[in-house]
C-alpha cells in the first residue's frame, strides 16, 4: 500500500484526540455515542479531503458560498426592526436565575491553553 493510500485510510481523529476534545468540550458521552460521533467526524473529514482533491481552475474567484450575492439577482435585505416578544415574561420565569431581564448562566470551567 502506498503512503498516499495508507494516509487516506487512516482516521484523522484518533481515540486519544477524540477523548481530549470531549474533555475540552466537557461532554458526557456513552462509549457508544463517542464511537458514533468519532466515526461521523472522520467521515466528514474524509469528505472534505475528497472535495479538496477536486481540481479548480485558478481563475475561479473565491466566494464564501456557491451563489454570488449581487443587488441585481438578490432581493434587498429587510430592515432590522425590534419587535417585542409576547412571551418574554413566560420565558424569563422558566430561567433558574435572572438579573433584571437577563438570564444568568453559570461560568463554564476551563483551563488556559499554553
Amino acid at each position: 500500500m502506498t503512503g498516499a493510500k495508507r494516509a487516506a485510510n487512516q482516521e484523522t481523529i484518533s481515540r486519544a484526540i477524540f477523548d481530549h476534545l470531549v474533555e475540552l468540550a466537557a461532554l458526557e458521552l456513552t462509549p457508544e455515542e463517542g464511537d458514533y460521533l468519532r466515526r461521523e467526524l472522520n467521515s466528514q473529514l474524509k469528505a472534505i479531503r475528497e472535495l479538496e482533491a477536486i481540481e479548480v481552475d485558478p481563475g475561479t474567484p473565491i466566494t464564501s458560498h456557491g451563489v454570488p450575492y449581487t443587488l441585481e439577482t438578490s432581493p434587498p435585505l429587510r430592515p432590522d426592526e425590534a419587535r417585542p416578544c409576547a412571551e418574554a415574561e413566560e420565558i424569563l420565569a422558566q430561567a433558574p436565575e435572572t438579573d433584571g431581564r437577563y438570564i444568568v448562566v453559570p461560568d463554564i470551567p476551563h483551563t488556559d491553553l499554553e
